[in-house]
């Protein structure tokens, strides 16, 4: 291995550094000036280099930007006695490995300098990351039923609809099913159902004709149209308006549709694929979803698994939007230990894929190193509690991380497991209790007054919010998901102060 490069000015940082890696069994290199750094590494490179930021004869800085030039993926560490965010800044837009404020502790430093070399060590991120992304990935049982579906139809044009929670990926299959099928040449079109208003879906569907409703000055065309000969998207299906959900059985019916305003009747070519999140056989029995559409586009149905059920994928998902998130930032893609991709394969992630990808977003631009460790992942990941006990065959003294028993002891001790008198072991309580719990304990150790009272309107408040949300607003249907009824939900929205 090469040794290990140290420039800094002040000796004794020089000093201390040398001695701290030899103990270490690190070979090291000292230089007093930026300028012998360059000289030297016109014959040679270093596994690692710590640099102070400001010395006489040059600037940290530009020694960095030099460096980075000549040897891209050379770890560097940027010391620095002033503590400013210019200078942090600075050191991480030019590229640094971490940036180590003086005075530092030794040894942190030296596990700093560790992580560094392990990083160097590492393979290149070009040998293990694909140019170009699968349109879709998974080696799960789950998502290989799902590949051999749309296989089976790629010669079909058979409706289907596919089922799955929010952020398991129902557009990416659909549109796999167009790509593969007969009308590949033809148009996509998606349309998302529940992110348009009522009154303007009509049009978005069907087109409208000009002088249909005020506004209307021309004639449009409506995605049905758009998408004559192709594939048409209609994701969140459930959410259609009931009115709706007739004009769009008769086109599925006979292929014939109007423009609003229109009297002309037009001809659809166009092969349908639905998606929900919703559970169509329960709101059909609540009335508010047509049974006969429902048959209608119930030919095939693909349920996509939740990220839960398919945690083995977990890895190979996370290495590729790590990939494609460093594409599209247009910086190095970082990598990510075995300790990471395991405390990321027990968290549930309730947004799925989705919420995995916006992850690894969050990591290429937070986490302080190339190599993502697991005390580099969120905090909503690293609290006590979080799913990784819950799905661990065996409880021990290690479950809960350093980290969250560090930051909250109370949380990593009510997080652990415990034997009931039967002798069953109980699982750990849910992230959001043991926060709920946190937030309890540090009201009630201020005396604030009327903690019950707080924490119960803002307990309500949540659930009502979150289901208002779910039915876009409709009381009656947030009522009877949430069990209670109508006149509650209104009493409750009006003392709790909701919004309409």
């Amino acid at each position: 291995m090469k040794p290990i490069w140290v420039v800094d000015d002040d000796q004794s940082i020089r000093f201390v550094l040398e001695k701290a890696l030899a103990r270490e069994q690190f070979s090291v290199r000292s230089f007093s000036s930026p300028r012998d750094v360059i000289k030297a590494l016109e014959d040679d490179a270093p596994q690692v280099l710590v640099s102070d930021i400001r010395m006489p004869g040059g600037s940290g800085i530009e020694l960095l930007a030099q460096v980075k030039q000549r040897h891209p993926g050379l770890p560097v560490i940027i010391m620095t006695a002033y503590s400013d965010l210019d200078s942090a800044v600075s050191a991480f837009q030019g590229g640094a490995f971490e940036y180590l404020p003086k005075p530092f502790d030794v040894n942190a430093a030296v596990e700093l300098i560790r992580r560094a070399v392990q990083e160097s060590l590492r393979e290149e991120v070009a040998e293990t990351t694909p140019a170009h992304a699968p349109e879709m990935l998974g080696q799960a049982s789950a998502m290989q039923d799902v590949f051999r579906a749309i296989g089976r139809l790629s010669q079909s044009n058979v409706t289907v609809m596919i089922t799955g929670e929010s952020g398991t990926g129902k557009e990416l299959v659909a549109r796999a099913l167009h790509k593969h099928s007969p009308r590949a040449q033809g148009p996509f079109v998606a349309i998302n159902t529940a992110a348009i208003p009522k009154d303007l879906l009509e049009s978005e569907l069907f087109g409208h004709e000009r002088g249909a409703f005020t506004g209307a000055q021309t004639t449009r065309r409506g995605r049905f149209e758009q998408a004559d000969g192709g594939t048409l998207f209609l994701d969140e299906i459930g959410d259609m308006p009931f009115d709706l959900q007739t004009r769009l059985l008769r086109v599925l019916s006979d292929g014939q549709f109007y423009r609003v305003g229109g009297h002309q009747p037009l001809k659809s070519n166009v092969r349908v694929i639905a998606a929900t999140h919703q559970n169509l056989e329960e709101r059909v029995r609540q009335g508010v979803f047509r049974e006969d559409l429902y048959h209608r586009l119930n030919v095939i149905r693909l349920r996509l698994p939740p990220l839960r059920e398919r945690r083995e994928d977990i890895p190979m998902l996370t290495r590729l939007f790590l990939g494609k998130s460093a594409r599209e930032l247009g910086v190095d893609a970082k990598r990510i230990t075995d300790e990471a991709l395991a405390q990321l394969a027990g968290f549930d992630f309730p947004g799925n894929v989705r919420q995995l990808e916006n992850l690894c977003h969050w990591l290429t631009v937070m986490a302080p190193a190339q190599v993502v460790e697991a005390k580099d992942l969120p905090p909503e990941l690293l609290d006590a509690g979080t799913a990784l006990q819950s799905h661990a065959p065996a409880v021990t003294g290690n479950a809960t991380s350093a980290a969250a028993t560090a930051a909250a002891p109370d949380a990593a001790a009510a997080a652990s497991t415990t034997t009931s008198e039967s002798g069953a072991m109980a699982a750990a309580p849910p992230g959001w209790l043991l926060d709920l719990r946190r937030d309890a304990r540090r009201r009630l150790e201020a005396n604030e007054p009327n903690v019950w009272e707080a924490l119960s309107q803002q307990f309500e408040a949540g659930l009502i919010q979150t289901a208002l949300d779910l039915t876009r607003g409709r009381r009656i249907e947030a009522a009877q998901r949430l069990g209670i009824g109508r006149n509650t939900i209104t009493r409750k929205i009006q003392e709790l102060g909701l919004p309409d």
